[in-house]
């Protein structure tokens, strides 16, 4: 923030590996949506994440994992970023293994490091309030042996989310927006959703985490000993010439698991800040509809030759080339991008998941 100095054992982990497929077909195996500017500002999300944390840690400070095949567009996107500074994973193997890389990795430079881990694909309109919300996790993290997550408050019964619960600290926090975290609840049904709003006691999971790099690997070696085993076999390779061969023998061994079932529904010392960010898991059709500008009718609608009759609730999604015509839909997708149509009701988004992996059976790699 401004006028606050930057700690040089401060760091950021931005996690850029992944393939969106909620967000299909735009968001494609080859270029995937945290490399795509979805929102028109004139940049990625990758860039905006980047951008975002420029602000809270050193520029040397910040890290960018992602997956070997996307080693081009982050150079390419992020210029500034040193190349010692890409972690590349040659396989995709969920965020434990991810976090346990860049956790290892940070403790051979500096042991006494402190780091926040994101998602390259979020949006956060309240940034002033997001760096409020890092400085005083940071400060959490630095004094006492913890893993601390951002916890969002919900604004709807969205099924799409992770849902956290939590009560009071043992302890009086010194932000009173800290809370212990009673239980972690994977995307639940509408139903269920709808009561853990009303409840109150309950936070979207936002996918972001401070900790030190000595409480991660602590609780890492306690959940997941294998994997913990494989990474500190190699601390002395890295930030050396070696690393990059012996990270591959790792991730070929290396189980797919992700940080939240893997070591944070497991760990006792875990606790939520709650927050009012602006913020968005950008990561399907229905959330990009929900911060795009609409017409009279509701609709959403990114292409320069679009006409609609008697169309409502919809985002649509094509080339600026394409001369698409619709009438009479309410509330569906309709997106295309590099001769791939989806139509699809907005209701049945968290289908497209499974509706990728058909077409990659049916039709093979090459429409995914």
């Amino acid at each position: 923030m401004a006028g606050e100095a930057k700690s040089k054992n401060e760091y950021c982990v931005i996690m850029a590996g992944g393939v969106g497929s909620r967000f299909w077909p735009m968001s494609r195996t080859d270029h995937p949506k945290q490399f795509i500017d979805v929102l028109g500002t004139g940049r990625t999300l990758l860039q905006q994440t980047y951008d975002r944390f420029s602000r809270t840690c050193r520029k040397e400070n910040i890290l960018i994992v992602t997956n070997e095949s996307y080693i081009g567009l982050v150079k390419e996107q992020l210029p500034a970023v040193l190349d010692t500074n890409i972690l590349c994973e040659p396989a995709r193997k969920n965020t434990a293994p991810c976090i346990a890389y860049a956790a290892y990795r940070i403790q051979a430079i500096n042991p006494k490091g402190v780091m926040v881990v994101a998602p390259s694909d979020h949006l956060i309109t309240k940034e002033d309030t997001f760096h409020k919300a890092i400085r005083s996790c940071f400060r959490k993290a630095q004094s006492e042996d913890c893993l601390v997550t951002l916890g969002i408050s919900p604004t709807r019964p969205d099924t799409g989310y992770g849902y956290i619960q939590f009560r009071e600290s043992e302890h009086k926090e010194a932000d009173k927006r800290i809370k212990k975290v009673k239980t972690f609840t994977e995307k639940p049904d509408h139903e269920m959703a709808k009561f853990f709003m009303e409840s109150g006691d309950f936070l979207w999971n936002s996918g972001i985490f401070v900790w030190s790099v000595d409480s991660i690997i602590h609780e890492i070696e306690k959940s997941l000993p294998d994997m913990a085993a494989l990474f500190k076999e190699g601390s002395a390779l890295y930030n050396t010439p070696l690393e990059a061969g012996y990270i591959r023998e790792v991730y070929s061994k290396c189980k797919n698991v992700s940080i939240d079932y893997g070591v944070m529904e497991k760990a006792e010392n875990v606790y939520v800040r709650s927050s009012i960010i602006g913020w968005t898991d950008l990561g399907t059709w229905g959330s990009l509809y929900d911060h795009t500008r609409k017409n009279e009718h509701a609709n959403a609608v990114v292409g320069k030759n679009v006409m609609l009759y008697d169309t409502k609730n919809c985002i649509v999604n094509v080339p600026k080339d394409k001369l698409v015509v619709i009438e009479g839909l309410d509330g569906y997708i309709v997106a295309e991008a590099d001769g791939i149509l989806l139509i699809c009701k907005k209701q049945d988004e968290q289908q497209i998941r499974n509706i990728v992996n058909d077409v990659k059976v049916n039709k093979g790699d090459r429409f995914v």
